[in-house]
């Protein structure tokens, strides 16, 4: 069995929106898939607040937004992979456009990377970009945004959704569109994407119940079907993917937590399985991971039950490149614990020892070479 490389990044800045700021920067990890066995390779500062980061396709590179309070603009950061020592090279960075940004993701050809800024300012405070993408050369560096656009609106909730608040931007699998979960306003705008330019030109929307609060998205691996985790009332959407229209059609709602669940609870991460059976959704509040089922032939998401994620608060999930395990990111007990995912049955199994790591926000792993 391999030995995985993976990045965590996390907060650091004191003051910002989060109860610790006990992360260095990002950090470097080893770990070996067969034993559990974690080791830290060092970590990379000179970053504030890096909540958010992902390698890029061929494994190179990675980029990592800075999230911080009270910046008109956050920033997008680039950094060279050593795929020996895990040590990360500084590249450049730019501006995001926006304030508060939360959440990026790399086009399938990895010469580009879009961002989103969830936004908490006023609307009348510049830049006030929802989303941008910016150009990569072969080497991860960044390029001035080539598109930007604004989004408008409110939602049922006046105190979450008195603005809209882009949470995450999701290249469609086949690289013609970029989905954007917008928590204020309960929609998922999807914007046509140019990959020869990194052009985008608004394509239409699929809308949420009210008062969702659409966070993240995940699409299945083969099944025209993509996943949406609902922050405000404890959801996953399954919507139908169109992809020659660019569409999105809402098949179906199912809870993440168990029923009758009275204490606060929000969801954040949501993750498909490469086996396409099962899905997975970290719960803040419940801290657990909610369970889904797929049906093989409408790809609707079923609610199978909850684990404990093993810590406190989990933030992010990701699949290891093997597809066996899984990570969670627990922001407030400063770990990442691992479960080994079964794919016939959909169990989640502890596996290993918890990996101490301040503040985590995101787990990025290198993909596998050869």
């Amino acid at each position: 069995m391999p030995k995985i490389l993976f990045y965590v990044g996390g907060c650091n800045r004191a003051g910002s929106p989060f109860p610790t700021a006990n992360a260095k920067g990002i950090s470097a990890f080893r770990l070996d898939t067969e034993t559990g066995a974690v080791e830290a390779l060092g970590a990379t500062a000179g970053i504030d607040n890096p909540t958010f980061l992902a390698v890029a396709p061929d494994g190179k590179s990675l980029s990592a937004t800075s999230e911080v309070g009270g910046w008109n603009e956050g920033t997008i950061s680039a950094y060279a992979i050593d795929p020996l020592s895990g040590a990360l090279t500084y590249l450049d960075k730019q501006p995001t456009r926006g304030d508060v940004t939360a959440h990026l993701s790399h086009d399938a050809t990895g010469r580009f990377a879009a961002i989103a800024n969830y936004s908490v300012l006023p609307m009348t405070e510049k830049p006030n970009r929802a989303i941008a993408v910016f150009p990569r050369a072969a080497d991860g560096a960044l390029g001035a945004p080539v598109a930007e656009m604004t989004h408008v609106g409110t939602g049922a909730d006046p105190e979450r959704q008195e603005r809209p608040h882009p949470h995450c931007v999701r290249f469609s699998p086949d690289n013609r569109f970029l989905v954007v979960a917008d928590l204020g306003i309960d929609q998922l705008v999807i914007y046509r994407f140019d990959a020869a330019t990194g052009a985008l030109s608004l394509h239409g929307a699929a809308h949420l119940p009210p008062g969702a609060g659409p966070r993240h998205v995940a699409f299945h691996p083969t099944l025209p079907v993509a996943y949406v985790a609902n922050e405000l009332d404890s959801t996953v959407a399954s919507f139908a993917y169109d992809a020659s229209a660019g569409s999105l059609a809402l098949l179906a709602v199912a809870s993440t937590v168990p029923a009758g669940l009275t204490t606060p609870n929000y969801p954040s991460g949501i993750k498909v399985a490469a086996s396409g059976k099962h899905l997975f959704v970290g719960n803040r509040g419940h801290d657990s991971i909610g369970c889904f089922a797929i049906d093989p032939a409408t790809g609707i998401a079923s609610f199978t039950g909850t684990v404990p994620c093993g810590g406190k608060w989990p933030r992010d999930i990701e699949f290891d490149p093997t597809g066996t395990l899984l990570a969670v990111a627990n922001q407030n007990s400063d770990g990442i614990d691992f479960f080994r995912y079964d794919a016939a049955s959909g169990v989640l199994t502890p596996f290993g020892a918890p990996v101490s790591a301040g503040t985590p926000t995101a787990v990025s792993f290198v993909p596998l070479r050869g």
